[in-house]
């Protein structure tokens, strides 16, 4: 592929072995229905089962699909920097490898980005979304409480930082990951906040959205993002364009 794509899509992927396939087989079909070019990068962080093998033969007959092995688990901020590192598109899809917000949502996405934002975040809080099966009752109380801090803190106006369904301008999206530290979930409040401190137009718009079975995401990662707040804050007072 010697010409640039048009969009390229990051997937960060531990231990996906389960799911990455049908992933890949869906995210590739629904690409193929649309004129514009694209990418698939997938993001190997450094999972123990054969997620790697798995994607690696993908790529072996689909040019479409690369593949990024980092060597050692360092998370999902880690691999999504990686990824958006080595992209070539004009815009940029990050999104969960388990499908939770199908790839199709992307259709909802784009028309923000046309009428002038340069990231558009997918959002299971807004009018428009479309919550087909919820987390639980404890995770959905956390996340609500946990979105308060963090708007109060990092993103105000965002209802929906953590949903890992985000599309940039590629520009934009290799800018802003290349500034970002955090390794772990972090991340999503991170490219979001220094979006908002270098003024790159935000929108966030509802999507279908459902739970998957064997999230990496534990209770206490929870904890660990809302200590991360503050310290994301002070780490970006700095940042100037």
């Amino acid at each position: 592929m010697d010409e640039s794509p048009q969009l390229s899509v990051v997937i960060p992927a531990y231990d996906e072995a389960r799911r990455i396939e049908r992933s890949l087989a869906e995210t590739l079909r629904y690409l193929a229905t649309r004129p514009q070019s694209s990418e698939i990068v997938v993001v190997d962080d450094g999972s123990k089962d054969h997620t790697a093998d798995l994607v690696e033969a993908y790529a072996a007959t689909r040019p479409q699909v690369r593949i990024v092995r980092l060597p050692v688990n360092r998370g999902k901020g880690a691999a999504i920097r990686a990824g958006v590192a080595v992209t070539r598109g004009a815009r940029v899809l990050v999104m969960d490898a388990d499908l939770a917000t199908p790839i199709e949502e992307l259709a909802l996405l784009e028309p923000a980005l046309d009428a002038g934002a340069e990231i558009v975040t997918a959002s299971r809080a807004v009018g428009t979304s479309d919550v087909r099966r919820a987390q639980s009752h404890v995770r959905v109380l956390l996340g609500r409480l946990g979105n308060l801090w963090i708007r109060g803190w990092a993103v105000p106006g965002i209802l929906d930082t953590q949903c890992g369904f985000k599309l940039f301008t590629g520009d934009v999206a290799r800018d802003l990951y290349s500034r970002c530290h955090e390794d772990r979930f972090g991340i999503d409040i991170e490219v979001l906040h220094l979006a908002r401190r270098l003024r790159h137009p935000i929108a966030e718009v509802g999507v279908r959205w459902a739970h998957q079975s064997g999230s990496k995401v534990r209770p206490r990662d929870y904890l660990d993002v809302l200590i991360r707040v503050p310290r994301i804050v002070w780490a970006a007072r700095s940042v100037t364009r």
